[in-house]
């Protein structure tokens, strides 16, 4: 069996240094708000090149903290809009709802999955405080098109970085292009932990501070809360292990764009809908390889008879989730038409180009 992820083989790539660094810290004493955790940052500000990271619970907690922060700053208020991709993963919308502001569902364009750009000034409205990118599969999400409208509305840039670590516009990777940027380290990410994880950069020293407080109980100083915060802290395990991992981000990335390189090159059935290469190939990190097609369930029935594991992101798009059920009468057919037809194909960077190759034979015989 091809595995869509074989996340033992990933992580024994650095079994060495993950297991120093669990027992160090096992033997230090010292688990939440250490060395470690520091280390992290300093090394994730650095590889992004935002003068302010810091480490969070996940994901979620990330994005969800940059939004509480801008309430705090009084820069944003409770029913403000937020446009969002309405193709995204559905912790960018909770992100937006749990700090009770408004999404706002902008369809994407279907050569790339990400927002499509040209049509965000039409949903902007006087409530309208933020766009939210989301580097969709490891893709970039970017224009000084986009630049140029959030200045001319005086809009902060949100991304959702957790899909593409490492991917670079102009020379500026993500992470570092808007106001401030959530990252996840959910394990399957290109950049995992051996649970969960996250973090925050920002350009504003003053939204760093808030967002650190926020995420340790509301407190700048022990026992002295000044928000109403959370308990959403990066731990000192989860910090070691990803300060190792950070070193190979790079390396690890270039071996995703070898394997899309030849899926793109080499896969001709003609029922298939390829995702296109990037003219700038450190535009795409390749966290997921999404094909589409009509005959979905059957193509993904027939490569599990071929031994060949794959995944659908994602099934049901936010806007018709029953979490979400006073949005399901909105009708954003790309949107839906994606989330019909995408089907996600192996994609890592400890697949050989065997397994590589009979991927490619079996969808082309399909």
């Amino acid at each position: 069996m091809i595995k869509f992820l074989n996340l033992q083989r990933v992580n024994l790539q650095y079994h060495e240094e993950i297991e120093a660094k669990l027992l160090g810290t096992f033997r230090s004493g010292s688990y939440l708000l250490g060395n470690e955790v520091k280390n992290f940052e300093k090394n994730l500000s650095k590889y992004i090149g935002s003068p302010n990271a810091i480490g969070v619970a996940n994901g979620l907690d990330a994005l969800r903290l940059i939004f509480k922060a801008y309430l705090e700053l009084g820069q944003m208020k409770v029913g403000d809009e937020v446009i969002v991709p309405a193709n995204t993963y559905i912790a960018s919308i909770l992100a937006i709802t749990d700090n009770r502001l408004r999404p706002v569902f902008a369809e994407p364009d279907i050569e790339n999955y990400n927002l499509d750009l040209s049509k965000i000034e039409d949903l902007i409205t006087p409530k309208t405080k933020a766009i939210m990118v989301v580097h969709l599969y490891g893709q970039i999400c970017w224009s000084e098109e986009l630049e140029t409208l959030a200045n001319k509305y005086n809009l902060k840039i949100i991304e959702d970085n957790a899909q593409s670590i490492g991917a670079e516009w102009n020379t500026i990777k993500t992470g570092n292009l808007g106001d401030a940027a959530g990252f996840s380290f959910y394990p399957g990410k290109n950049l995992g932990a051996l649970g969960d994880a996250g973090a925050v950069t920002c350009k504003d020293a003053l939204l760093a501070k808030i967002i650190r407080a926020l995420a340790n109980y509301g407190a700048e100083d022990k026992y002295i809360t000044k928000y109403q915060g959370l308990n959403s802290r990066l731990d000192e395990i989860q910090a070691g292990i990803l300060d190792v991992k950070l070193k190979y981000i790079d390396t690890d990335n270039e071996k995703r764009r070898k394997i899309a390189n030849r899926y793109c090159q080499e896969i001709t059935n003609p029922k298939i809908i390829l995702p296109k290469l990037p003219t700038n190939s450190k535009e795409h990190v390749w966290h997921l390889y999404v094909i589409r097609t009509s005959e979905r369930e059957k193509l993904k029935r027939y490569l599990l008879e071929n031994d060949i594991q794959t995944l659908i992101h994602y099934p049901i798009p936010p806007h018709k989730q029953q979490a979400y059920k006073n949005y399901n009468h909105l009708s954003l057919p790309i949107t839906e038409k994606i989330h019909k037809h995408a089907l996600s194909l192996p994609i890592s960077p400890v697949m050989d180009m065997v397994e590589v190759s009979t991927i490619i034979d079996a969808i082309n015989k399909f």
